[in-house]
């Protein structure tokens, strides 16, 4: 087991209401959260990238002047940090996605392993969501990774269940990336992997021997259990807020710096340390 933890800050997601969530949207304001971040332990950044426009905050950009700017103003606030770009889209136009990732050159970005049902039920039955498909067919995770082999980004799998993280090492096999892939495990989307501690022995069961791998829980209270687990069990760790908004006690976090600090005591608890920028780049392989 690895002595050291990576732990990642997911800085602001891509479509939470800022009118309703305190989650930042310009430049300034993600490049702030990522210094809290990164002084309670985060040595990489996770960032999506969100219109700038008046009222649309919530919605997702792919403007490459954008994505620099964002990166650079990360870059600038917090000396040596490693940065993972979203890529995340619905849809088989990822133009956008592929400037993005050629104007800013990543040392990570997130590469969807596969499709997904994106479904959500309230308790009386109807759809929190329109139900729509999350749809990363073969071809499409291909075009990703061929654009960020281009760019000298390490790909980082993003598996909402346990069929995609098993995809990863065919697509080793077929020669689709060089390398250990390094997994990201997202647990607890309703219709996806659950937030179980229980499913992280069987997971890693499954990934390609010696391979880097981590824990995305979505949720509330629940999710800090999994985290934990992640922890004793050799796994890197990420929180922020795309992924929750709540502590273990169930209080509501207005900063990601707070997240992280529970992140880092846990992996205390477990008997590691958390690693700096240059040790991380060291166990990931960057």
């Amino acid at each position: 087991m690895n002595d050291k933890v990576v732990i990642t800050c997911a800085l602001t997601g891509m479509l939470t209401d800022p009118k309703q969530h305190p989650v930042p949207v310009t430049p300034e304001e993600i490049a702030r959260e990522a210094k809290a971040a990164f002084d309670a332990g985060a040595a990489v950044m996770h960032v999506h990238f969100r219109q700038q426009a008046p009222g649309k905050g919530h919605l997702p950009s792919w403007e490459p002047e954008l994505a620099t700017a964002v990166m650079q103003a990360i870059r600038d606030a917090c000396s040596g940090v490693i940065l993972n770009e979203s890529t995340g889209t619905i849809g088989a136009n990822i133009a956008g996605p592929l400037a993005c990732l050629r104007a800013v050159r990543p040392e990570i970005a997130a590469c969807n392993a596969g499709s997904l049902n994106y479904l959500k039920v309230r308790a009386d039955g109807s759809w929190a969501w329109p139900p729509h498909v999350f749809d990363n067919p073969v071809e499409k995770v291909k075009a990703y990774l061929d654009v960020m082999r281009e760019t000298g980004t390490q790909p980082e799998f993003e598996c909402f269940d346990v069929g995609i993280v098993r995809c990863v090492g065919m697509y080793a096999k077929n020669g689709m990336f060089a390398g250990r892939p390094k997994y990201n495990f997202v647990m607890g989307v309703e219709s996806g992997m659950p937030a179980d501690p229980d499913l992280l022995p069987i997971l890693q069961k499954l990934i390609v021997a010696a391979s880097p791998w981590q824990v995305t829980a979505v949720g509330r209270a629940g999710i800090w259990p999994l985290h934990r687990r992640a922890a004793e069990l050799g796994g890197h760790l990420r929180t922020g807020l795309e992924d929750t908004f709540y502590l273990p006690d169930g209080s509501k976090v207005a900063s990601n710096g707070a997240l992280v600090e529970m992140l880092a005591r846990y992996a205390r608890e477990a008997g590691r340390a958390v690693a700096g920028p240059a040790e991380a780049r060291g166990l990931m392989g960057l």
